[in-house]
């Protein structure tokens, strides 16, 4: 008898079910931007440790090989998880007053390949500037040139985990799949350094 009241109760109002429902998800939404903020603040701390310590480390090549993956894998969680908090604002319903707010979930591949080359561009700039003290306009083809092979196969890893996010469609297989690309362009890159010392 009770079991059947409840079984009535739960069909009888799919409304409070899908109030329930959409309110776990901008709790979740919620928690997922305070993780974001926290990565980000992480990966700001990692990045300074990183740059600071880089002579040291690429006398190593494994422990080269080790913090150039761990600090790609930053990166790339810190994309997925910006870009899945992004999708999760627009399927909760946070931007219902913005009229373009589904144009980057509608269109998941030209906006991958935009957000990948952008940050592709950021990085080279900055490694530019840090190598070098300044951006030096006339040296960036050449710099452009020699990072291709990496910045090819970062690129791809960057691209296919915005696009499988914007798209919905990332699973595990996936996630394993983007972090062996990184794996991969960590090793090009330090063996890369070793061939230009």
């Amino acid at each position: 008898m009770v079991r059947s009241i409840c079984l009535h109760n739960r069909q009888s109002n799919p409304a409070s079910t899908k109030v329930s429902s959409m309110s776990n998800g901008r709790n979740h939404t919620l928690l997922m931007g305070l993780a974001f903020l926290t990565l980000l603040i992480v990966s700001y701390f990692a990045n300074i440790v990183f740059f600071e310590t880089l002579n040291v480390i690429l006398q190593n090549q494994l422990l080269s090989l080790l913090m150039i993956f761990v600090h790609n894998i930053i990166v790339v969680s810190l994309v997925l998880l910006g870009m899945t908090f992004y999708v999760n604002l627009v399927t909760f319903g946070f931007f219902k007053r913005e009229k373009y707010a589904n144009v980057v979930l509608d269109h998941p591949k030209t906006f991958a390949i935009v957000f990948a080359s952008t940050i592709l561009l950021l990085s080279i700039l900055r490694g530019t500037n840090l190598f070098l003290g300044s951006i030096i306009v006339e040296a960036l083809p050449m710099i452009f040139l020699i990072s291709a092979p990496i910045g090819i196969i970062e690129g791809y890893g960057i691209y296919l985990a915005i696009k499988k996010t914007l798209s919905r469609t990332i699973v595990a297989k996936d996630l394993v799949g983007i972090y062996g690309i990184f794996l991969v362009a960590a090793a090009v890159e330090v063996g890369f350094i070793s061939a230009l010392k």
